[in-house]
């Protein structure tokens, strides 16, 4: 069984939540609303999912619609939250993780939905955080991502603004300013899998059709690598099931770049795949 890299993608970001979590994500964000989904119908059963516009508790969709405010979302749920019981459930720090995403990511985990340019002249208007900039500061872990790091525009040395607080910003640390948020444990690109050793970047994982090189010469900042680099686990049987399933009309693949989508693999793939 082949299967391609929003696939392998999608199962990366899976992989990040933990049995027993209670975990959340934000508008627009197909790739991580299909990883949530899969965990929960293979690795973490018992997962708390909270749908990140609706708000509804462990919904039972019969598919992952185009768009992330869509009632279908709250078919089968157990409970539909209103927005200040979820906010107010993130500050007491009743929510272990939640997926972040951001047009530049620094090496701090740092993110930028605001606008790329300089201060007070950008050239690019983004959409905006919404509440992430709150809900970032007290949730317990986040797991970034992004499609877009072989651009070399995303992950860069510094954020033109800082929208979503990683482990550290020219202000200080989370621990400096006061807030309670474990910050960014996981960062998934399409590229590789980074952990966030002494809160920075450190590229742990790697999917078996790139290079160290071409990961280094798309990074805006010194990559620093772990020693036991490794390729990331293939999906499992069950994990592509699950998501073909939830996902048939693959919205997960409207984050990709064409480029991307070329990107298929196969089992035994070759010496240089782990597949």
């Amino acid at each position: 069984m082949s299967w391609s890299i929003d696939e392998w993608f999608v199962v990366a970001l899976a992989r990040t939540i933990r049995p027993g979590e209670t975990v959340f994500h934000g508008f627009g964000s197909p790739c991580a609303q299909v990883a949530m989904h899969v965990a929960r119908h293979t690795h973490a059963p018992d997962m708390l999912l909270v749908e990140g516009a609706t708000y509804a508790v462990n919904p039972d969709p019969l598919f992952i619609p185009p768009t992330s405010n869509d009632a279908s979302l709250s078919r089968g749920a157990a409970y539909s939250m209103r927005f200040e019981e979820f906010f107010d459930a993130a500050i007491r720090g009743d929510v272990d993780r939640m997926f972040l995403s951001g047009g530049q990511i620094d090496r701090f985990g740092n993110t930028n939905v605001t606008a790329i340019g300089p201060a007070g002249r950008p050239e690019v208007k983004l959409g905006g955080g919404g509440g992430g900039c709150n809900l970032s500061a007290t949730i317990g872990a986040l797991t970034l991502w992004t499609t877009r790091h072989r651009s070399g525009r995303t992950l860069v040395e510094s954020c033109d603004f800082i929208t979503d607080m990683g482990h550290r910003t020219p202000l200080g640390t989370r621990a400096e300013l006061g807030f309670t948020g474990g910050g960014p444990q996981w960062l998934v690109t399409e590229l590789g899998v980074f952990d966030f050793r002494d809160g920075r970047a450190r590229l742990v994982l790697l999917f078996p059709d790139v290079s160290v090189a071409e990961i280094r010469a798309a990074t805006g900042f010194p990559l620093e690598v772990a020693g036991d680099l490794r390729t990331v686990a293939p999906p499992s049987t069950a994990e592509l099931a699950a998501i073909r399933s939830v996902d048939p009309l693959k919205v997960r693949r409207s984050e990709f770049s064409p480029r991307e989508l070329d990107r298929v693999f196969e089992p035994g793939g070759g010496p240089d795949c782990a597949c």
